[in-house]
C-alpha cells in the first residue's frame, strides 16, 4: 500500500532545512495552517510567525488552507498595521507610550477588514504581499512580487501592484467541477493514491477518481 507523507513532520525535505511544513510550526491561536501547507525560505523559514505575519495585534486571524505552497518572502499584513488617515498626521502617537498613551482612544474603531482566508491548493510566488482582510480561493495563483489587495477567485492567476486578474485557470463550470471534487478534503490515504492523478490528470479523471467514484 502506498505510505503517505506525514503532515507532523517539520523538515519535510530533511535535506533542504529551508522548507518547513507551516501546521506544526505555527503556535499563535490567531494563525491556522491546513495539513501540508508549506513555506520555503532560505534564510530562517522557522521565523515565519514573526517575519512573514506583520502587524498582528490582533484579534483577527490568518487562515490558510491545505496543501498551500508559499515562496520565499512572502508576507501576510495584518489589520494592525492600519494607521488614522483623518487628521493631518497619520502617526500613531498613543503607541509610544509616556502621558501619549491617555489618547489610546484615537487608535479605536479604526478600519478593520477581518480575518485573511486563504483557500487550499493556492501557490504563492518569491515576495507576494497580502493585504489586511484579503479572501483569496482554492487553486488560485499569486504572482512574484504581487500585492494583493483584493479578493482572489477560485483559480484565478494574479500578479502586479496592486495585483489583478491576469487570467482564471479554468472555465466557470469547470471551477465548479473542481470545487465539488474537493481533492484536498479527501482522505490522506486515498490521495496518496491519487498523487498522478491529482497532479497531472483531467478534471474528469479527478472525478472519476474521487472516493467512492462520480
Amino acid at each position: 500500500m502506498p505510505v503517505p507523507a506525514d503532515p507532523t513532520v517539520l523538515h519535510p525535505m530533511p535535506e533542504q532545512p529551508r522548507v518547513v511544513l507551516l501546521k506544526p510550526l505555527v503556535t499563535s491561536p490567531l494563525i491556522e495552517v491546513g495539513e501540508f501547507s508549506y513555506y520555503d525560505d532560505p534564510d530562517d523559514a522557522t521565523a515565519f510567525e514573526t517575519r512573514n505575519v506583520l502587524y498582528h495585534y490582533g484579534p483577527e486571524k490568518l487562515v490558510i488552507g491545505r496543501f498551500c505552497a508559499l515562496g520565499t518572502g512572502v508576507r501576510f499584513l495584518m489589520n494592525g498595521a492600519n494607521h488614522r488617515m483623518d487628521g493631518p498626521s497619520t502617526f500613531p502617537f498613543p503607541t509610544m507610550g509616556g502621558s501619549w498613551a491617555d489618547h489610546v482612544d484615537l487608535l479605536t474603531g479604526l478600519p478593520n477588514r477581518g480575518d485573511t482566508v486563504v483557500g487550499n491548493d493556492v501557490w504563492f510566488g518569491h515576495g507576494a504581499t497580502v493585504m489586511p482582510g484579503v479572501r483569496i480561493g482554492h487553486g488560485a495563483i499569486i504572482g512574484t512580487g504581487a500585492v494583493v489587495t483584493g479578493d482572489v477567485p477560485d483559480y484565478g492567476v494574479v500578479g502586479g501592484n496592486p495585483a489583478r486578474l491576469l487570467r482564471t485557470r479554468y472555465t466557470a463550470r469547470d471551477v465548479a467541477r473542481l470545487l465539488a471534487v474537493a481533492w484536498w478534503d479527501w482522505p490522506l490515504e486515498h490521495i496518496t493514491e491519487q498523487v498522478r492523478t491529482i497532479m497531472s490528470g483531467s478534471i474528469a479523471d479527478l472525478e472519476a477518481a474521487a472516493p467512492g467514484g462520480r
